[in-house]
């Protein structure tokens, strides 16, 4: 799921639903995308944790992370926008 663009002018992946923003799948893990990393389309990109289950994110576009735009741990909702990718 995603927009067209965001103010950097890059493809907003959105969340998908109500619940908890996580850049890794768990609390040990490096995140999953950093600033500046390329993403293939399928790629997971972030998770949301939703009713105790931790929900894989993926992007819908090829492309290069520009901006992170959701806080690790922080609550997010439907159509909030999570991370931008510049094609």
């Amino acid at each position: 799921m995603g927009s067209a663009s965001s103010q950097s002018g890059g493809h907003v992946i959105a969340s998908p639903f109500d619940g908890t923003f996580h850049r890794a799948a768990n609390p040990y893990d490096s995140p999953l995308v950093r600033v500046g990393d390329h993403v293939s389309e399928g790629s997971a990109v972030c998770t949301i944790e939703a009713m105790k289950l931790m929900n894989e994110i993926e992007s819908d576009i090829d492309g290069t992370v520009v901006e992170i735009l959701a806080t690790d741990g922080e609550a997010v909702e439907f159509g909030q926008a999570l991370i931008v990718i510049r094609p």
